[in-house]
């Protein structure tokens, strides 16, 4: 792509919000470029605990505004896309004398059963855990519980489906692109980037500049301004333990902690549990940022408290962590910094328009960039209206409550495939895995066999399909086999992969 190419739209930044905004700008009819500076959702996006929800914590800082637009958003991204999104029941056991009166709860989850236009999702109930299975992993102290709804999403794969749909209408999408310089010349933005891979220096230029870059969001303002000083961002650690199964319950927990915050046990790839998260604030680069023995302790004693049988260290098998870009709205704890998210236009006379983007969260990126497209509009002109609501995201054409069905399609066509592999493949690629597998006869088809129950096929499909260039890339964001595979496999896929790349 020459430097003589005007896009209307240059996004910086590949995680949910740049995609997002990304993948809405091009339907509407605006050229698009987007540069991610290592793989998609390598930062933010792939570090959450991986929960579309309303936020019910956040009620307890009048977080009305962002409460409402995320419960509304919940059911809406669940038929989107219903293979990496699905409702999950959280399950908050209640001790007299806790850190929340009854009341307060009950006032709590009411709000969240009826602030957000719910139709699909079943409503609160109060359960007995003394007869309900709910109660066999807790301590025999907790005696009730209230049960709600909210949903699950498999954060990294969402990000890059928004890639894909967005490459797909015909967005120039770039991973492992890194951004130089950004400036503002005759009234458009000249930007340069280095191929991550290569060592080659590209050159763009775009009518409006949108600055999504997550964590290093002031960076980029300090890069394209020469200034040092930027600060709008307030960077909070958050990090997550994944452990041996503590439960067989489908339902996930959520836990309050004597401290006021919060964690949940989710169940994980069927054979985890996932537990977290911290939330501290982190002032070191965040590309550095990895679970603390501190925050380790935490997590496990926090658990335990609530857990019959107690979790250890020795119980993890991964653990994962990543910095969240926080609006900086001056909040004296990390965990009452708001988790909204602020757009600020930079809008001059006779200079190219520059959209930062502060915040925000996975379960309303698809609001914020509707929000983003408005602001595009004012600066360069409006293009089409809002249609991201009612659409699908790639594999994602099937009825939000027919999982199952899909699974049985899929058995159908390719009866040689093992039930739980079958179901995988469904909740990562939905209509998609057909094609994937397309042509295959038996399981030899499917080529050579990683561990766990990642092939050939599947790598191939994710490096042409979905810009996977590591063994790093599929393992632990398009899939979480690296849960399955040895340090071997592990090291062998990474051969192959580079040799399949390099071709």
């Amino acid at each position: 792509m020459s430097g003589e190419t005007v896009f209307d739209i240059f996004v910086v930044g590949g995680g949910i919000n740049g995609c997002g905004i990304a993948r809405d700008a091009v339907g509407r009819g605006y050229s698009v470029a987007l540069a991610e500076m290592n793989d998609f959702a390598s930062g933010t996006s792939s570090g959450a605990t991986k929960l579309i929800h309303g936020g019910l914590r956040y009620l307890e800082y009048y977080e009305f505004r962002l409460v409402r637009e995320a419960l509304m958003e919940r059911e809406i991204l669940w038929a989107m896309a219903p293979h990496v999104i699905w409702p999950l029941r959280f399950v908050l056991p209640f001790q007299k004398g806790g850190v929340r009166p009854a009341w307060l709860i009950r006032l709590g989850l009411f709000l969240y059963d009826h602030l957000g236009g719910r139709k699909l999702l079943p409503a609160t109930r109060t359960l007995d855990l003394r007869r309900d299975p709910a109660g066999r992993p807790l301590k025999p102290v907790f005696s009730k519980a209230f049960e709600y709804s909210d949903g699950w999403v498999d954060d990294a794969r969402m990000v890059v489906l928004n890639a894909r749909d967005a490459a797909d209408r015909g967005a120039t999408i770039m991973s492992r692109a890194r951004v130089t310089s950004a400036r503002r010349e005759n009234g458009l933005w000249s930007v340069t980037l280095i191929d991550q891979s290569t060592g080659k220096s590209r050159a763009f230029k775009a009518r409006m500049l949108v600055n999504a870059a997550g964590p290093w969001v002031d960076q980029v303002l300090a890069g394209a301004f020469g200034r040092n000083n930027v600060h709008n961002v307030r960077l909070v650690q958050g990090s997550h333990i994944v452990v041996k199964k503590k439960f067989s319950d489908t339902r996930a927990y959520f836990f309050q902690n004597p401290d006021n915050r919060i964690i949940f046990a989710i169940p994980y790839e069927n054979d985890f549990t996932l537990i977290g998260t911290t939330d501290r604030d982190y002032t070191d680069d965040p590309k550095n940022v990895k679970i603390s023995e501190e925050e380790i302790a935490y997590l496990c004693n926090a658990a335990s408290e609530y857990f019959a049988e107690p979790v250890r260290k020795d119980d993890i098998v991964w653990s994962y962590s990543a910095v969240r870009p926080l609006y900086d709205d001056g909040a004296s704890k990390a965990q009452e910094a708001t988790r909204d998210y602020v757009l600020k236009l930079d809008q001059r006379a006779d200079e190219a328009p520059l959209l930062n983007v502060f915040g925000g969260k996975l379960t309303t990126y698809r609001r914020l960039a509707e929000h983003a497209l408005e602001k595009i509009g004012e600066a360069i002109g409006a293009r089409g209206g809002p249609w991201t609501a009612k659409s699908r995201l790639p594999g994602g054409d099937f009825d939000a409550t027919a999982y199952p069905a899909e699974v049985d399609k899929l058995l159908k066509v390719f009866p040689f495939l093992e039930q739980g592999h079958a179901e995988r493949l469904v909740r990562c690629y939905g209509t998609d895995a057909k094609e994937m597998l397309a042509g295959a006869k038996g399981s030899e088809d499917l080529g050579r066999h990683f561990g766990g129950s990642l092939y050939e096929c599947e790598v191939r499909w994710l490096i042409g399909r979905e810009w996977a260039c590591s063994a790093e890339d599929v393992l632990w964001r398009r899939t979480k086999q690296g849960l399955f595979l040895t340090a071997g496999e592990a090291a062998e896929l990474e051969t192959y992969m580079a040799d399949a790349v390099a071709r």
